[in-house]
């Protein structure tokens, strides 16, 4: 009777430390609150001074992920001698996490391989804490022109004309500035024909869209956690988490964010009035904390931050794929740069996913199999197949 009664209160506490309340319509919730169980712990560690937070995070990833050493950063088909399309995909993690090597980016990377018959090279970028701003930037940068060079594209059996540049959330970002980087860049020859930006982060400016104020405590991407990764990645010292959390940092009084840099970051001009959570208001400080942007310029670079783009810079890029969650507090921006390369001119697909979240892409296959993974994925590997 006792151990009967020991069972139950265990299953209790661990029903209570699991359960998190989720809004409705996110897909199949109980995996979330699950992942999100399973990455809780990393506070408390980095709390007790333990280890370095970043660190500890990769352990987690690599235990779940079943980092794979074998896995190659470069996937070719088969036989036959006609060129093939190719694809350069740079993986997400917050600039700081992660690797082509893992179970999911192997598998993705894999499964267009195969779909498309392609080319398909992954990049494992320099990471945070070690590297940070620009240096992420210019290994993608490197990355790609190594890619698009005559040499590689022999070795291959690559088409130079049928190549294109992708990411997922900070590999997004990387994709959309390297995209913009080679538009910009009149000596490059041979550029990349599409981008596709998988739910990508793209501005510094306002942590109040309606996504971050909607989903501002949804798994796995938390407002703050996005913001610590901004921090990290562009060199910041911690103590300005809530200036950025408050907006305090492209408050009106600020001279460096100007009337144009607000003006490509305004989702309430660029997003239908009819558009998700347009319940919200936004946050726009009329006085602010001096000197933020002094301190971090890289705040208003457009190579960490793309969507603060100039229209002319836009214009020049390809063809363009943005895949967005409904439950992802990035939404806002992945819908204001295919708003605003649409604007400038380019063709723009927004595949928009009502029950999707943060980084679900990446569960397209066991142990953590999601039902909105796999449709992201068979979207994604579509409109590659039909437009590359």
């Amino acid at each position: 009777m006792r151990l009967r009664l020991a069972g139950v209160v265990l299953l209790a506490a661990a029903a209570y430390y699991i359960y998190l309340p989720l809004p409705s319509g996110v897909c199949e919730p109980w995996k979330l609150m699950l992942l999100d169980a399973v990455f809780r712990p990393t506070l408390l560690a980095v709390r007790l001074g333990l280890c370095h937070r970043i660190h500890l995070l990769n352990r987690l990833v690599c235990l779940v992920e079943d980092v794979d050493a074998r896995s190659s950063a470069t996937l070719q088909p088969k036989g036959g001698k006609k060129l093939k399309r190719a694809v350069l995909y740079y993986h997400g993690g917050g600039w700081a996490l992660g690797s082509m090597r893992m179970t999911s980016y192997d598998y993705i990377c894999r499964t267009l391989a195969e779909e498309l018959d392609a080319v398909v090279m992954s990049v494992d970028y320099r990471l945070v804490p070690e590297a940070v701003f620009p240096d992420q930037y210019e290994d993608a940068m490197a990355a790609a022109r190594a890619f698009l060079s005559e040499e590689v594209c022999q070795r291959y059996g690559i088409d130079p004309e049928r190549t294109c540049v992708s990411g997922d959330s900070a590999g997004g970002n990387l994709a959309a500035a390297v995209s913009q980087g080679l538009a910009l860049d009149d000596a490059q020859k041979v550029k990349f024909k599409i981008q596709a930006l998988i739910y990508p982060v793209l501005q510094t400016l306002d942590f109040h869209t309606s996504s971050y104020q909607q989903n501002q405590a949804v798994p796995i991407l938390h407002r703050h956690i996005m913001i610590r990764f901004w921090l990290q990645y562009l060199g910041g010292d911690s103590s300005l988490e809530p200036v950025l959390l408050a907006n305090n940092h492209s408050a009106l009084d600020e001279p460096a964010v100007t009337a144009a840099m607000r003006s490509r970051v305004s989702w309430t001009a660029l997003l239908p009035p009819t558009g998700r959570g347009r319940r919200f208001e936004p946050l726009v400080q009329k006085t602010g904390t001096p000197g933020v942007v002094g301190r971090l310029p890289a705040l208003t670079d457009v190579r960490a931050a793309p969507l603060l783009a100039e229209s002319e810079v836009l214009s020049r890029t390809p063809k363009a794929y943005v895949m967005t969650c409904e439950f992802d507090v990035l939404r806002d921006d992945g819908l204001m740069y295919a708003r605003r390369l649409r604007d400038a001119g380019i063709d723009v697909t927004n595949e928009h996913l009502v029950d999707g979240f943060h980084g679900c892409m990446v569960y397209s296959q066991l142990p953590m199999l999601s039902g909105v993974g796999q449709r992201s994925l068979a979207s994604y590997a579509r409109w590659l197949d039909q437009n590359l």
